[in-house]
Protein backbone atom coordinates (compact mmCIF):
# COMPACT_ATOMS: atom_id res chain seq x y z
CA UNK A 1 0.00 0.00 0.00
CA UNK A 2 2.81 2.13 0.65
CA UNK A 3 4.77 1.98 -2.43
CA UNK A 4 6.67 4.48 -4.59
CA UNK A 5 4.69 6.96 -6.54
CA UNK A 6 4.93 6.63 -10.24
CA UNK A 7 6.69 9.34 -12.32
CA UNK A 8 3.74 9.86 -14.15
CA UNK A 9 1.65 10.33 -10.82
CA UNK A 10 4.11 12.93 -9.87
CA UNK A 11 3.84 15.53 -13.20
CA UNK A 12 0.65 15.28 -12.81
CA UNK A 13 0.84 16.03 -9.48
CA UNK A 14 3.08 18.94 -9.87
CA UNK A 15 0.58 20.00 -12.60
CA UNK A 16 -1.99 20.38 -10.18
CA UNK A 17 -0.03 22.61 -7.50
CA UNK A 18 1.26 25.07 -10.43
CA UNK A 19 -2.89 24.97 -11.53
CA UNK A 20 -3.51 26.07 -7.85
CA UNK A 21 -1.56 29.28 -7.74
CA UNK A 22 -3.09 32.24 -10.25
CA UNK A 23 0.61 33.64 -10.27
CA UNK A 24 2.11 30.38 -11.45
CA UNK A 25 0.51 30.73 -15.06
CA UNK A 26 3.77 31.63 -16.69
CA UNK A 27 5.32 28.26 -15.06
CA UNK A 28 2.57 26.24 -15.94
CA UNK A 29 2.69 26.88 -19.37
CA UNK A 30 6.42 26.22 -19.44
CA UNK A 31 6.12 23.15 -17.74
CA UNK A 32 3.24 21.88 -19.94
CA UNK A 33 6.16 23.25 -23.09
CA UNK A 34 8.80 20.99 -21.47
CA UNK A 35 6.81 18.11 -21.82
CA UNK A 36 5.22 18.76 -24.84
CA UNK A 37 8.94 19.14 -26.48
CA UNK A 38 9.58 15.98 -24.41
CA UNK A 39 7.00 13.93 -26.18
CA UNK A 40 7.13 15.51 -29.59
CA UNK A 41 11.11 15.53 -29.91
CA UNK A 42 11.24 19.33 -30.11
CA UNK A 43 14.28 21.32 -28.92
CA UNK A 44 12.40 24.60 -28.77
CA UNK A 45 8.85 25.72 -28.94
CA UNK A 46 7.29 29.05 -28.18
CA UNK A 47 3.32 30.09 -27.77
CA UNK A 48 2.53 33.06 -29.57
CA UNK A 49 -0.67 35.65 -29.03
CA UNK A 50 -2.23 36.66 -32.70
CA UNK A 51 -1.57 40.58 -33.09
CA UNK A 52 -2.98 41.82 -36.14
CA UNK A 53 -1.03 40.20 -39.05
CA UNK A 54 1.89 39.31 -36.33
CA UNK A 55 2.34 36.72 -33.93
CA UNK A 56 4.16 37.96 -30.71
CA UNK A 57 5.85 35.29 -28.39
CA UNK A 58 4.20 35.24 -24.45
CA UNK A 59 6.00 31.99 -23.72
CA UNK A 60 9.30 30.09 -24.94
CA UNK A 61 11.26 27.28 -23.60
CA UNK A 62 14.19 25.39 -24.94
CA UNK A 63 17.48 26.57 -27.42
CA UNK A 64 17.90 28.07 -29.77
CA UNK A 65 15.46 30.61 -28.51
CA UNK A 66 12.29 31.47 -31.25
CA UNK A 67 12.06 34.92 -32.95
CA UNK A 68 9.79 37.20 -30.56
CA UNK A 69 7.79 38.20 -33.49
CA UNK A 70 6.83 36.46 -36.65
CA UNK A 71 4.29 36.74 -39.39
CA UNK A 72 1.09 35.30 -39.42
CA UNK A 73 0.93 34.59 -42.90
CA UNK A 74 4.50 33.02 -42.92
CA UNK A 75 6.22 31.81 -40.30
CA UNK A 76 10.22 31.10 -40.71
CA UNK A 77 11.29 27.89 -42.30
CA UNK A 78 11.86 25.25 -40.85
CA UNK A 79 9.38 25.84 -37.54
CA UNK A 80 6.63 23.51 -36.54
CA UNK A 81 3.00 25.42 -36.31
CA UNK A 82 0.22 24.08 -34.32
CA UNK A 83 -2.81 26.42 -34.59
CA UNK A 84 -4.38 27.40 -31.19
CA UNK A 85 -7.48 29.93 -29.74
CA UNK A 86 -6.03 33.02 -29.98
CA UNK A 87 -3.04 31.93 -31.46
CA UNK A 88 0.24 29.07 -32.45
CA UNK A 89 2.61 26.99 -31.26
CA UNK A 90 5.63 26.69 -32.92
CA UNK A 91 8.64 24.50 -32.35
CA UNK A 92 12.07 23.59 -33.76
CA UNK A 93 12.17 19.58 -34.48
CA UNK A 94 14.93 17.83 -32.65
CA UNK A 95 15.60 16.10 -29.41
CA UNK A 96 14.39 18.61 -26.11
CA UNK A 97 17.86 19.44 -23.99
CA UNK A 98 15.47 21.41 -20.44
CA UNK A 99 14.90 17.65 -18.94
CA UNK A 100 15.26 13.70 -18.75
CA UNK A 101 13.48 12.02 -21.48
CA UNK A 102 9.62 10.83 -21.57
CA UNK A 103 8.69 7.19 -20.97
CA UNK A 104 9.08 5.12 -24.85
CA UNK A 105 4.81 3.75 -24.02
CA UNK A 106 4.05 7.76 -24.21
CA UNK A 107 1.01 6.76 -22.13
CA UNK A 108 0.16 7.98 -18.51
CA UNK A 109 -2.58 6.37 -16.03
CA UNK A 110 -5.17 9.22 -15.30
CA UNK A 111 -5.55 10.55 -11.41
CA UNK A 112 -7.88 8.18 -10.00
CA UNK A 113 -7.30 5.47 -12.24
CA UNK A 114 -10.29 6.28 -14.03
CA UNK A 115 -8.64 4.94 -17.72
CA UNK A 116 -5.81 5.92 -19.79
CA UNK A 117 -4.90 8.90 -22.53
CA UNK A 118 -2.00 9.03 -24.60
CA UNK A 119 0.08 11.27 -23.01
CA UNK A 120 0.85 13.61 -26.09
CA UNK A 121 -2.43 13.76 -27.05
CA UNK A 122 -3.31 14.91 -23.56
CA UNK A 123 -0.46 17.50 -23.21
CA UNK A 124 -1.68 19.00 -26.61
CA UNK A 125 -5.09 18.96 -25.08
CA UNK A 126 -4.22 20.82 -21.65
CA UNK A 127 -1.63 22.83 -23.13
CA UNK A 128 -4.33 24.61 -25.53
CA UNK A 129 -6.93 25.04 -22.56
CA UNK A 130 -3.82 26.52 -20.14
CA UNK A 131 -3.10 28.82 -22.87
CA UNK A 132 -6.33 29.82 -23.97
CA UNK A 133 -6.65 30.75 -20.25
CA UNK A 134 -3.87 32.46 -20.26
CA UNK A 135 -4.95 34.28 -23.16
CA UNK A 136 -7.98 35.47 -21.82
CA UNK A 137 -6.19 36.23 -18.46
CA UNK A 138 -4.40 38.80 -20.66
CA UNK A 139 -7.43 40.24 -22.42
CA UNK A 140 -8.83 40.79 -19.17
CA UNK A 141 -5.57 42.23 -17.66
CA UNK A 142 -5.56 44.87 -21.06
CA UNK A 143 -9.22 45.75 -20.50
CA UNK A 144 -8.56 46.44 -16.92
CA UNK A 145 -5.63 48.17 -17.66
CA UNK A 146 -7.50 50.37 -20.53
CA UNK A 147 -10.73 51.00 -18.03
CA UNK A 148 -8.38 52.44 -15.69
CA UNK A 149 -6.31 54.24 -18.48
CA UNK A 150 -9.72 55.68 -19.75
CA UNK A 151 -10.05 56.91 -16.33
CA UNK A 152 -6.83 58.86 -15.76
CA UNK A 153 -7.41 60.19 -19.35
CA UNK A 154 -11.00 61.57 -18.64
CA UNK A 155 -9.34 63.41 -15.59
CA UNK A 156 -6.41 64.72 -17.78
CA UNK A 157 -8.80 65.81 -20.37
CA UNK A 158 -10.46 67.63 -17.82
CA UNK A 159 -8.00 69.12 -15.74
CA UNK A 160 -6.68 70.13 -19.63
CA UNK A 161 -10.15 71.76 -20.62
CA UNK A 162 -10.41 73.66 -17.35
CA UNK A 163 -7.07 74.89 -18.00
CA UNK A 164 -7.44 75.91 -21.62
CA UNK A 165 -10.95 77.54 -20.85
CA UNK A 166 -9.60 79.44 -17.93
CA UNK A 167 -8.59 82.37 -20.37
CA UNK A 168 -10.52 84.10 -23.12
CA UNK A 169 -6.98 85.47 -24.72
CA UNK A 170 -7.26 83.87 -28.03
CA UNK A 171 -3.14 84.05 -27.97
CA UNK A 172 -3.09 82.44 -24.37
CA UNK A 173 -5.90 80.30 -25.32
CA UNK A 174 -4.03 79.03 -28.58
CA UNK A 175 -0.65 78.49 -27.08
CA UNK A 176 -2.12 76.47 -23.94
CA UNK A 177 -3.92 74.28 -26.38
CA UNK A 178 -1.19 72.93 -28.34
CA UNK A 179 1.01 72.79 -25.46
CA UNK A 180 -1.35 70.70 -23.38
CA UNK A 181 -1.69 68.35 -26.56
CA UNK A 182 2.04 67.29 -27.15
CA UNK A 183 2.14 67.40 -23.07
CA UNK A 184 -0.81 64.82 -23.13
CA UNK A 185 0.37 62.64 -26.32
CA UNK A 186 4.04 62.44 -24.89
CA UNK A 187 4.98 64.23 -28.69
CA UNK A 188 8.49 65.96 -29.37
CA UNK A 189 6.29 67.85 -32.03
CA UNK A 190 3.48 69.56 -32.74
CA UNK A 191 1.56 72.41 -34.61
CA UNK A 192 -1.44 74.59 -34.66
CA UNK A 193 -3.82 75.55 -37.53
CA UNK A 194 -6.35 77.82 -37.87
CA UNK A 195 -9.21 78.21 -40.85
CA UNK A 196 -8.79 81.63 -42.54
CA UNK A 197 -10.63 83.90 -44.64
CA UNK A 198 -9.67 81.92 -47.81
CA UNK A 199 -10.50 78.67 -46.49
CA UNK A 200 -7.13 77.71 -45.56
CA UNK A 201 -6.05 76.06 -42.60
CA UNK A 202 -3.15 78.92 -41.71
CA UNK A 203 -0.11 77.42 -39.18
CA UNK A 204 -0.47 79.42 -35.75
CA UNK A 205 2.15 78.30 -33.65
CA UNK A 206 4.36 74.50 -33.17
CA UNK A 207 6.31 73.22 -30.87
CA UNK A 208 9.86 71.30 -31.66
CA UNK A 209 10.42 72.85 -35.07
CA UNK A 210 9.03 74.12 -38.57
CA UNK A 211 5.51 73.23 -40.39
CA UNK A 212 4.28 74.00 -43.29
CA UNK A 213 2.94 77.64 -43.25
CA UNK A 214 -0.35 76.86 -44.87
CA UNK A 215 -2.39 73.77 -46.28
CA UNK A 216 -5.77 73.90 -48.78
CA UNK A 217 -8.73 73.06 -46.90
CA UNK A 218 -9.71 71.14 -49.98
CA UNK A 219 -6.53 68.95 -50.10
CA UNK A 220 -7.60 65.25 -50.48
CA UNK A 221 -4.86 63.76 -48.85
CA UNK A 222 -4.83 66.13 -45.84
CA UNK A 223 -9.22 65.21 -45.42
CA UNK A 224 -8.38 61.76 -45.68
CA UNK A 225 -5.02 62.02 -42.77
CA UNK A 226 -7.45 63.99 -40.82
CA UNK A 227 -10.28 61.21 -41.18
CA UNK A 228 -7.88 58.66 -39.71
CA UNK A 229 -6.24 57.65 -42.70
CA UNK A 230 -2.69 57.14 -41.22
CA UNK A 231 -1.16 56.27 -44.65
CA UNK A 232 -1.32 59.54 -46.02
CA UNK A 233 1.04 60.73 -43.50
CA UNK A 234 4.25 59.85 -46.39
CA UNK A 235 1.96 62.74 -48.44
CA UNK A 236 1.75 64.85 -45.88
CA UNK A 237 5.50 65.26 -45.12
CA UNK A 238 5.91 69.17 -44.84
CA UNK A 239 3.33 68.85 -42.07
CA UNK A 240 6.18 68.40 -39.35
CA UNK A 241 9.29 68.02 -41.47
CA UNK A 242 11.31 65.49 -40.12
CA UNK A 243 8.77 63.37 -38.30
CA UNK A 244 8.31 60.06 -38.44
CA UNK A 245 5.34 59.24 -37.26
CA UNK A 246 2.07 61.70 -37.95
CA UNK A 247 -0.97 62.39 -35.66
CA UNK A 248 -3.57 64.86 -36.52
CA UNK A 249 -7.51 65.61 -35.68
CA UNK A 250 -9.70 68.46 -37.12
CA UNK A 251 -11.23 71.15 -34.48
CA UNK A 252 -14.80 71.61 -35.22
CA UNK A 253 -18.06 73.66 -34.23
CA UNK A 254 -21.46 71.69 -35.63
CA UNK A 255 -18.75 70.17 -38.03
CA UNK A 256 -17.68 73.18 -39.51
CA UNK A 257 -13.75 73.18 -39.68
CA UNK A 258 -12.33 75.60 -37.37
CA UNK A 259 -8.56 74.12 -37.49
CA UNK A 260 -6.60 71.40 -36.78
CA UNK A 261 -3.91 69.48 -34.36
CA UNK A 262 -1.13 67.55 -35.28
CA UNK A 263 1.32 66.19 -33.19
CA UNK A 264 4.43 64.19 -33.98
CA UNK A 265 6.74 60.90 -33.10
CA UNK A 266 5.71 59.51 -29.46
CA UNK A 267 8.33 59.15 -27.00
CA UNK A 268 8.81 56.73 -24.50
CA UNK A 269 11.32 54.82 -22.58
CA UNK A 270 12.00 53.03 -25.60
CA UNK A 271 12.55 56.06 -27.62
CA UNK A 272 10.46 57.54 -30.77
CA UNK A 273 7.58 55.51 -32.08
CA UNK A 274 3.88 55.93 -33.92
CA UNK A 275 0.74 56.57 -32.05
CA UNK A 276 -1.41 53.56 -30.50
CA UNK A 277 -4.71 53.70 -31.64
CA UNK A 278 -6.05 55.26 -28.10
CA UNK A 279 -4.13 58.47 -28.46
CA UNK A 280 -6.28 59.40 -31.68
CA UNK A 281 -9.03 58.91 -29.58
CA UNK A 282 -7.84 61.10 -27.04
CA UNK A 283 -6.62 63.69 -29.16
CA UNK A 284 -9.92 64.22 -30.71
CA UNK A 285 -11.56 64.67 -27.19
CA UNK A 286 -9.08 67.25 -26.64
CA UNK A 287 -9.89 68.73 -29.68
CA UNK A 288 -13.73 68.95 -29.21
CA UNK A 289 -12.71 71.34 -25.68
CA UNK A 290 -10.01 72.92 -27.76
CA UNK A 291 -12.37 73.96 -30.58
CA UNK A 292 -15.22 75.66 -27.92
CA UNK A 293 -12.15 77.21 -25.86
CA UNK A 294 -11.11 78.57 -29.58
CA UNK A 295 -14.85 79.97 -30.06
CA UNK A 296 -15.52 81.60 -27.18
CA UNK A 297 -11.91 83.32 -27.18
CA UNK A 298 -12.93 84.29 -30.92
CA UNK A 299 -16.14 85.39 -29.64
CA UNK A 300 -14.96 87.52 -26.88
CA UNK A 301 -12.48 88.86 -29.09
CA UNK A 302 -15.14 89.78 -31.76
CA UNK A 303 -17.27 91.55 -28.47
CA UNK A 304 -14.61 93.45 -27.42
CA UNK A 305 -13.87 94.70 -31.08
CA UNK A 306 -17.67 95.52 -31.89
CA UNK A 307 -17.51 97.70 -28.81
CA UNK A 308 -14.71 99.07 -30.07
CA UNK A 309 -15.98 100.17 -32.97
CA UNK A 310 -19.34 100.98 -31.57
CA UNK A 311 -17.62 103.33 -29.23
CA UNK A 312 -16.18 105.02 -32.61
CA UNK A 313 -18.65 104.94 -34.23
CA UNK A 314 -20.72 107.11 -31.66
CA UNK A 315 -17.78 109.21 -31.50
CA UNK A 316 -17.64 110.04 -35.14
CA UNK A 317 -21.62 110.29 -35.07
CA UNK A 318 -21.58 113.11 -32.49
CA UNK A 319 -18.51 114.81 -34.59
CA UNK A 320 -20.77 114.76 -37.74
CA UNK A 321 -23.34 116.19 -35.87
CA UNK A 322 -20.91 119.07 -34.90
CA UNK A 323 -20.37 119.65 -38.77
CA UNK A 324 -24.03 119.89 -39.50
CA UNK A 325 -26.15 123.03 -38.86
CA UNK A 326 -28.00 122.86 -35.83
CA UNK A 327 -30.18 125.11 -37.33
CA UNK A 328 -31.21 127.49 -40.17
CA UNK A 329 -29.59 130.90 -39.23
CA UNK A 330 -32.06 133.47 -39.35
CA UNK A 331 -32.96 135.20 -42.86
CA UNK A 332 -35.57 138.36 -43.00
CA UNK A 333 -37.51 137.71 -46.12
CA UNK A 334 -36.97 133.82 -46.10
CA UNK A 335 -37.73 130.68 -44.45
CA UNK A 336 -34.73 128.19 -44.74
CA UNK A 337 -34.74 124.99 -43.32
CA UNK A 338 -32.22 121.79 -43.51
CA UNK A 339 -32.60 117.86 -43.00
CA UNK A 340 -30.44 114.77 -42.49
CA UNK A 341 -31.09 111.53 -42.01
CA UNK A 342 -28.32 109.09 -42.21
CA UNK A 343 -28.72 105.35 -43.33
CA UNK A 344 -25.85 103.84 -40.77
CA UNK A 345 -25.11 105.71 -37.28
CA UNK A 346 -22.47 107.86 -39.93
CA UNK A 347 -23.22 108.74 -43.32
CA UNK A 348 -22.01 110.36 -46.45
CA UNK A 349 -24.21 113.17 -47.24
CA UNK A 350 -23.26 116.73 -46.14
CA UNK A 351 -25.54 120.02 -46.34
CA UNK A 352 -24.52 123.58 -44.62
CA UNK A 353 -26.22 126.86 -44.38
CA UNK A 354 -25.18 129.69 -43.12
CA UNK A 355 -24.85 133.32 -43.81
CA UNK A 356 -21.50 135.62 -44.95
CA UNK A 357 -19.94 138.63 -43.44
CA UNK A 358 -21.63 140.89 -47.25
CA UNK A 359 -24.73 139.19 -46.03
CA UNK A 360 -25.12 136.53 -48.82
CA UNK A 361 -26.71 133.39 -47.90
CA UNK A 362 -24.98 130.05 -48.27
CA UNK A 363 -26.55 126.98 -49.46
CA UNK A 364 -24.60 123.39 -49.70
CA UNK A 365 -25.67 119.94 -50.37
CA UNK A 366 -23.48 117.14 -51.15
CA UNK A 367 -23.00 113.56 -51.08
CA UNK A 368 -19.75 111.66 -50.81
CA UNK A 369 -19.00 107.96 -52.59
CA UNK A 370 -19.31 105.40 -50.26
CA UNK A 371 -21.19 105.05 -46.65
CA UNK A 372 -19.78 104.27 -42.99
CA UNK A 373 -16.75 105.20 -41.43
CA UNK A 374 -14.54 106.25 -44.45
CA UNK A 375 -17.29 108.56 -45.84
CA UNK A 376 -17.83 110.17 -42.73
CA UNK A 377 -14.30 111.19 -42.98
CA UNK A 378 -14.65 112.54 -46.55
CA UNK A 379 -17.15 114.20 -45.33
CA UNK A 380 -15.26 115.82 -42.33
CA UNK A 381 -12.26 116.68 -45.07
CA UNK A 382 -15.21 118.75 -47.63
CA UNK A 383 -16.21 120.38 -44.43
CA UNK A 384 -13.08 122.01 -43.30
CA UNK A 385 -11.30 122.62 -47.12
CA UNK A 386 -14.51 124.27 -48.31
CA UNK A 387 -14.84 126.85 -45.34
CA UNK A 388 -11.15 127.27 -45.79
CA UNK A 389 -11.22 127.72 -49.39
CA UNK A 390 -14.31 129.93 -49.35
CA UNK A 391 -12.50 132.39 -47.24
CA UNK A 392 -9.63 132.58 -49.55
CA UNK A 393 -11.41 132.01 -52.66
CA UNK A 394 -14.80 133.46 -52.47
CA UNK A 395 -17.63 132.12 -53.90
CA UNK A 396 -17.46 131.08 -57.44
CA UNK A 397 -15.82 128.43 -60.32
CA UNK A 398 -12.25 129.06 -58.71
CA UNK A 399 -13.66 127.31 -55.52
CA UNK A 400 -14.55 124.02 -57.13
CA UNK A 401 -11.83 123.86 -59.32
CA UNK A 402 -9.29 124.69 -55.85
CA UNK A 403 -11.67 122.08 -53.95
CA UNK A 404 -11.26 119.60 -56.88
CA UNK A 405 -7.72 119.50 -56.73
CA UNK A 406 -7.34 119.21 -52.82
CA UNK A 407 -10.15 115.90 -52.66
CA UNK A 408 -7.67 114.56 -55.98
CA UNK A 409 -4.56 114.76 -53.50
CA UNK A 410 -5.83 113.82 -50.65
CA UNK A 411 -8.35 110.90 -50.84
CA UNK A 412 -8.14 107.70 -52.58
CA UNK A 413 -8.56 107.68 -56.28
CA UNK A 414 -12.15 105.63 -56.00
CA UNK A 415 -13.78 108.35 -53.98
CA UNK A 416 -15.49 111.38 -55.32
CA UNK A 417 -18.32 113.97 -53.87
CA UNK A 418 -21.65 115.72 -56.00
CA UNK A 419 -22.25 118.71 -54.67
CA UNK A 420 -24.10 121.75 -55.11
CA UNK A 421 -23.60 125.41 -53.93
CA UNK A 422 -25.62 127.91 -54.02
CA UNK A 423 -25.44 131.60 -52.61
CA UNK A 424 -28.44 133.73 -52.51
CA UNK A 425 -28.44 137.70 -52.42
CA UNK A 426 -31.48 138.01 -50.05
CA UNK A 427 -32.00 141.98 -51.30
CA UNK A 428 -32.99 141.11 -55.19
CA UNK A 429 -33.53 137.03 -54.61
CA UNK A 430 -30.86 136.44 -56.83
CA UNK A 431 -29.81 132.50 -56.65
CA UNK A 432 -26.16 131.78 -57.89
CA UNK A 433 -25.44 128.20 -58.37
CA UNK A 434 -22.69 126.13 -59.17
CA UNK A 435 -23.74 122.08 -59.41
CA UNK A 436 -20.89 119.50 -59.25
CA UNK A 437 -22.56 116.53 -60.97
CA UNK A 438 -25.35 116.72 -57.94
CA UNK A 439 -28.95 115.70 -58.92
CA UNK A 440 -30.54 118.48 -60.19
CA UNK A 441 -32.07 121.08 -57.52
CA UNK A 442 -35.53 122.46 -57.92
CA UNK A 443 -36.89 125.87 -58.17
CA UNK A 444 -40.85 125.84 -57.42
CA UNK A 445 -42.36 128.67 -58.78
CA UNK A 446 -45.48 130.18 -56.75
CA UNK A 447 -47.87 129.32 -59.82
CA UNK A 448 -46.40 125.57 -59.56
CA UNK A 449 -44.21 125.53 -62.40
CA UNK A 450 -40.54 124.04 -62.15
CA UNK A 451 -36.98 125.14 -62.95
CA UNK A 452 -33.90 122.64 -62.56
CA UNK A 453 -30.44 124.01 -60.92
CA UNK A 454 -28.51 121.20 -62.97
CA UNK A 455 -25.58 120.13 -63.07
CA UNK A 456 -22.63 122.77 -64.69
CA UNK A 457 -19.39 120.89 -63.70
CA UNK A 458 -18.27 116.99 -62.84
CA UNK A 459 -18.25 115.42 -59.77
CA UNK A 460 -15.70 116.63 -57.32
CA UNK A 461 -12.54 114.40 -57.41
CA UNK A 462 -13.31 112.24 -60.68
CA UNK A 463 -10.62 114.29 -62.98
CA UNK A 464 -7.81 117.03 -62.89
CA UNK A 465 -8.44 120.04 -64.21
CA UNK A 466 -12.07 119.97 -64.20
CA UNK A 467 -13.73 123.24 -65.05
CA UNK A 468 -17.09 124.56 -63.76
CA UNK A 469 -19.43 127.08 -64.34
CA UNK A 470 -22.03 129.51 -62.12
CA UNK A 471 -25.44 130.23 -63.46
CA UNK A 472 -27.84 132.83 -61.53
CA UNK A 473 -31.58 132.47 -61.05
CA UNK A 474 -34.18 135.14 -59.23
CA UNK A 475 -36.49 133.74 -56.59
CA UNK A 476 -39.91 135.59 -56.50
CA UNK A 477 -42.28 136.07 -53.39
CA UNK A 478 -43.48 132.73 -52.90
CA UNK A 479 -40.91 130.77 -54.73
CA UNK A 480 -39.32 127.22 -53.03
CA UNK A 481 -36.07 125.96 -54.04
CA UNK A 482 -35.53 122.31 -52.83
CA UNK A 483 -32.18 120.28 -52.60
CA UNK A 484 -32.04 117.06 -51.99
CA UNK A 485 -29.64 113.51 -52.18
CA UNK A 486 -30.42 110.93 -54.27
CA UNK A 487 -32.11 108.78 -50.82
CA UNK A 488 -35.13 110.99 -51.76
CA UNK A 489 -35.85 110.33 -55.09
CA UNK A 490 -34.06 106.79 -55.01
CA UNK A 491 -35.97 105.31 -51.84
CA UNK A 492 -37.71 102.18 -52.66
CA UNK A 493 -41.17 100.68 -52.40
CA UNK A 494 -41.64 97.00 -51.86
CA UNK A 495 -42.48 96.38 -55.73
CA UNK A 496 -38.54 97.92 -56.45
CA UNK A 497 -39.89 101.27 -57.46
CA UNK A 498 -38.51 103.90 -56.39
CA UNK A 499 -40.30 107.43 -55.30
CA UNK A 500 -38.81 109.49 -57.96
CA UNK A 501 -38.39 113.25 -58.96
CA UNK A 502 -42.57 113.26 -59.87
CA UNK A 503 -43.45 112.45 -56.32
CA UNK A 504 -41.47 115.00 -54.87
CA UNK A 505 -42.18 117.60 -57.37
CA UNK A 506 -46.07 116.29 -56.65
CA UNK A 507 -45.45 116.93 -53.02
CA UNK A 508 -43.80 120.39 -52.87
CA UNK A 509 -46.97 121.70 -55.60
CA UNK A 510 -49.39 120.43 -52.41
CA UNK A 511 -47.66 122.05 -49.98
CA UNK A 512 -46.06 125.19 -51.41
CA UNK A 513 -48.33 127.54 -49.13
CA UNK A 514 -47.28 125.67 -45.87
CA UNK A 515 -44.46 126.36 -43.43
CA UNK A 516 -41.39 124.55 -44.13
CA UNK A 517 -41.43 122.25 -40.95
CA UNK A 518 -44.61 120.88 -42.59
CA UNK A 519 -43.49 120.33 -45.69
CA UNK A 520 -39.93 118.32 -44.66
CA UNK A 521 -42.97 116.05 -42.13
CA UNK A 522 -45.03 115.59 -45.35
CA UNK A 523 -42.03 114.71 -47.16
CA UNK A 524 -40.69 112.37 -44.58
CA UNK A 525 -44.59 110.69 -44.40
CA UNK A 526 -44.92 110.36 -47.99
CA UNK A 527 -41.46 108.03 -48.03
CA UNK A 528 -42.46 106.05 -45.20
CA UNK A 529 -45.71 105.22 -46.71
CA UNK A 530 -43.87 104.59 -49.79
CA UNK A 531 -41.13 101.89 -48.67
CA UNK A 532 -43.51 100.47 -46.47
CA UNK A 533 -41.14 99.43 -43.34
CA UNK A 534 -38.40 98.64 -45.77
CA UNK A 535 -34.98 99.69 -44.51
CA UNK A 536 -33.40 103.26 -45.23
CA UNK A 537 -30.99 101.97 -48.23
CA UNK A 538 -28.98 105.14 -48.39
CA UNK A 539 -28.69 108.43 -46.46
CA UNK A 540 -31.39 111.28 -47.29
CA UNK A 541 -30.85 115.37 -47.05
CA UNK A 542 -33.03 117.79 -48.27
CA UNK A 543 -32.39 121.78 -47.86
CA UNK A 544 -35.52 123.89 -48.00
CA UNK A 545 -35.51 127.77 -49.30
CA UNK A 546 -38.46 129.70 -49.69
CA UNK A 547 -39.08 134.08 -50.44
CA UNK A 548 -41.99 135.01 -48.26
CA UNK A 549 -44.99 137.11 -50.08
CA UNK A 550 -44.61 140.14 -49.34
CA UNK A 551 -47.34 141.69 -46.71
Amino acid sequence: MGGAVSPSRQIWEELLVLCQDEASDRPLLERLLEMWCQEHGASAAALYLNRGDLLAAEVAVGEPALPVVVEDASPPAGLGRLRMPGGSLLFARGRFQGGAPAESAGRLELLGGAGDIGLADSLTLLLASSFKNWRLRQELKEQQFQVNYRIVELESLYDVGLAVAATLDLERVSEEILMRAVSLLDARRGALYVIDDNSRYRLDRTFGGEAAPWFAADNAELRAFLAGDDRQGAALADLLPGTRYLLGVPIEIDSSPRGLLAVGDKESRRGVGPFPPADRRTLRLFANQAATALENARLHLEAIEKERLEREMHLAADIQRQILPREAPPVPGYQLLGWNRPARQIGGDYYDLFVRQDGHVGLVIGDVSGKGMPAALMVSTLHSALHLLLDQAGFGPPLLERLNRHILESTAANKFITMLLAELDPGTGSLVYLNAGHNPGLLLRREGSVEDLGSTGLPIGVLPGSRFQARTLTMQPGDLVCLYTDGITECESAAEEEFGNARLIELLRDQREVPLPQVLEALQQAMSRFAAGLPQGDDQTVVLLRRELVA
